[in-house]
């Protein structure tokens, strides 16, 4: 190597583009993004904890939005289920986040959601579980369900402990009669539970 390329290297700041680099940052993500959440995690903490230039992470993973997935494993960007749920009547949310929700794991990526799932609350890194349900999928919502003013917040914890609980119970423990149960009569018995955490009195 030329002194000339030595010096461009040195300038640079950043480890070589490898698989290796790779899962540096991958590591460091869900350090950050378990320890602080997806909002107060910064890029630039990311690639510090990784020793890479910040550059090179975007290289590898684009937005901030699209390292928390890679980082939680999860195979299916939640806006498909969002999309559908954001513009919908209030009244209608319960339902339709909880069949959304369900309609992923039980699709043809149900499989590596799974594993995912397993892999977060099982590790060390369960507060990437947390996050990604609180921080992710039932943070666009809080806007609309913040009445009394402050209760969002509450009501968006109270959704992902329904969620959270009857995916581990359906999908990961396998109870029966619910891990049975149609889609259809999962919503009914449950949908009506989501709605109530969203719009009915808290506190």
């Amino acid at each position: 190597m030329t002194s000339r390329a030595a010096s461009t290297t040195a300038r640079s700041g950043r480890r070589p583009g490898n698989p290796d680099t790779k899962e540096l940052i991958l590591t460091a993500a869900r350090n950050q993004f378990a320890d602080t959440g997806f909002e107060r995690t910064s890029v630039r903490a990311i690639a510090a904890e990784a020793g890479v230039d910040s550059a090179l992470v975007h290289h590898y993973f684009g937005t901030k939005r699209a390292l928390f997935l890679a980082a939680v494993d999860m195979p299916v960007d939640p806006q498909l289920i969002l999309g559908a749920v954001l513009d919908a009547p209030v009244e209608e949310i319960g339902e339709l986040l909880l069949r959304g929700v369900l309609g992923v794991w039980e699709s043809p990526q149900g499989t590596a959601v799974l594993a995912a799932f397993r892999a977060a609350i099982s590790g060390e890194s369960t507060g990437l579980v947390s996050n990604f349900l609180t921080e992710v999928i039932l943070r666009q919502l809080v806007g609309r369900f913040d009445d009394p003013p402050g209760s969002g917040p509450l009501r968006a914890t109270l959704v992902a402990s329904q969620l959270s609980g009857l995916l581990i119970t359906r999908y990961l423990l396998r109870l029966e009669p619910i891990a049975s149960l149609s889609v259809d009569e999962v919503v009914a018995l449950v949908g009506p539970t989501v709605q109530r955490y969203l719009t009915g009195a808290v506190g």
